[in-house]
């Protein structure tokens, strides 16, 4: 598999959990600046899935760290 491949699924997982373990925070990731192009057919690349992911992971933490979990 390549490191495309590897990097969009962790992206992916990442999601599902936030999806499903932090619904209130799933919400908001379709509005996330971050997730809109600025340009007509992006071109996607591993940096580009990277720094998505880790945004995807900062996020996440932030809100983890910001909100009690019940």
């Amino acid at each position: 598999m390549n490191s495309l491949k590897i990097i969009e699924n962790k992206v992916l997982k990442l999601i599902l959990l936030i999806e499903n373990e932090y619904p209130e925070l799933y919400m908001f990731l379709d509005e996330t600046p971050v997730t809109i192009p600025s340009i007509n057919n992006p071109k996607i690349n591993f940096k580009i899935m990277e720094d998505y992911f880790e945004s995807l992971k900062q996020l996440l933490k932030h809100h983890i760290e910001t909100h009690n979990k019940k």
